[in-house]
């Protein structure tokens, strides 16, 4: 029996059948279950920051669990109190209770905050879509219920996260959702302005909308809903599951210049912050920190002792080896390099999240990669995603880079007119 019949015959069709089944990875590749080898440009779509087979990430994981796998949260553990030091330190910019800053390297000391106020606070989960429910509760802890969403915008797929992403597709074979939404075009400050109330709990935007394709916002669009949030008594929230942790060459995307220097008070992140293992994470700042009390809600696994200790490897990675730096140089060059092809009509991104439309159907130009050898993505109908491992290498890049024309003309694409 084939791999496809198998999967057919035992897993709901809820992804429709696999291209690939992969056998294993090193780095930014991948091989298939018949040897094929391929460069892997979607990094399990923005998962994957260090690749397959990390080392430092196998030792962390592998170290934990030797000593602690899991314990319930009417517990902690060491890795759980670092993980959430350092994202906190990383997002403010202030040392942690730890004693450490965001630059620094593993503490030694206790953990013990008691010594330092404390700037934000986390609650750790298993996915993006977990992360979004708690932001998603934490701002009915408001008094209100209003929230106002970005059209285009992808927050996930469990009941709470689906009210909030606005593809009809997703939505409406499971309406009625929870909440009271507003959906507005993504970048339009006019049309933000006009549905943000006193009765607004919250604006929840992602930095640089990933699943539309990777639409970057115009610069002073974050300061504007920062702006309006402050004057409305409402909280700023920021999906950053995709484009956090590194992946757009800064630890936050909205740390970026277009963000216009903002301070939300929630982010949300996931994908490459476990690097491969499950793990979400919602922070939230100032007096957000503090509306989550015993019993508003919970978590089995989240948190638990090796997924903090794969995150803290990879910020620690990300920090040792300058990644942000990298990411930063090889996105610009990726983006530069793909765009001479007259059949490139845009590009978008930051770092190593970059999107690009196309002159004519994506899906056989993502066809045409895979029989190449290079895993990337179509997430809508004329435009291309890009998001590889952060440690995709120079040469790697280059050799897609001069790969593309072939791809395209395998594609059957023609240069615009």
């Amino acid at each position: 029996m084939s791999w496809q019949e198998r999967y057919q015959g035992a897993l709901m069709n809820t992804f429709g059948l696999p291209k690939l089944d992969l056998v294993r990875g090193e780095g930014a590749r991948v091989w298939d279950v018949d040897g094929k080898e391929y460069v892997d440009l979607l990094g399990g779509i923005a998962v994957n920051a260090l690749g397959h087979a990390h080392p430092a990430i196998v030792e962390a994981v592998t170290t934990q669990l030797q000593t602690l796998g899991h314990v319930s949260n009417f517990f902690t553990s060491e890795p759980q109190l670092e993980l959430a030091e350092r994202l906190v330190s990383l997002l403010t910019g202030r040392s942690s209770g730890s004693g450490r800053s965001s630059g620094s390297g593993r503490s030694s000391g206790s953990g013990r905050s008691s010594e330092v106020e404390t700037p934000g606070k986390v609650f750790l989960s298993n996915s993006g879509a977990e992360a979004n429910e708690a932001a998603f509760k934490l701002t009915r802890l408001t008094g209100r219920t209003h929230v106002v969403a970005a059209e285009g915008a992808f927050h996930g797929r469990t009941m709470g996260a689906l009210a909030l992403t606005s593809k009809a597709a997703y939505r409406e074979p499971f309406l009625p959702l929870p909440g009271d939404v507003t959906f507005v075009p993504y970048g339009d400050e006019a049309a933000l302005a006009e549905a943000v109330t006193d009765e607004t709990a919250a604006v929840v935007l992602e930095p640089i909308q990933g699943e539309a394709g990777v639409v970057v916002p115009p610069d002073g669009y974050l300061a504007a809903a920062r702006e309006l949030t402050h004057r409305h008594g409402a909280l700023l929230w920021l999906d950053e599951v995709q484009t956090g942790i590194g992946r757009c060459g800064a630890w936050f995307a909205h740390q970026l210049p277009f963000g216009g220097g903002v301070t939300p008070d929630v982010v949300t992140l996931a994908k490459g912050l476990g690097g491969g293992i499950p793990i979400g994470a919602t922070i939230a700042l100032g007096a957000a920190a503090d509306l989550f009390q015993p019993g508003n809600h919970g978590t089995t696994f989240g948190g638990n002792p090796v997924a903090c200790a794969a995150a803290l490897a990879v910020l620690d990675t990300i920090e040792s080896t300058h990644l942000l730096d990298h990411v930063a140089g090889l996105g610009k060059a990726l983006r530069d390099g793909l765009a001479e092809d007259p059949r490139v009509v845009d590009v978008r991104g930051e770092g190593l999240l970059i999107g690009l439309d196309l002159t004519g159907p994506s899906a056989d130009v993502a066809a045409a990669a895979l029989e190449a050898g290079w895993i990337i993505n179509n997430p809508t109908p004329q435009g291309i995603r890009l998001a590889p491992p952060l440690v995709l290498s120079e040469e790697q890049a280059h050799a897609f880079v001069e790969a593309w024309p072939a791809i395209l003309a395998s594609a059957g694409l023609e240069e615009a007119r």
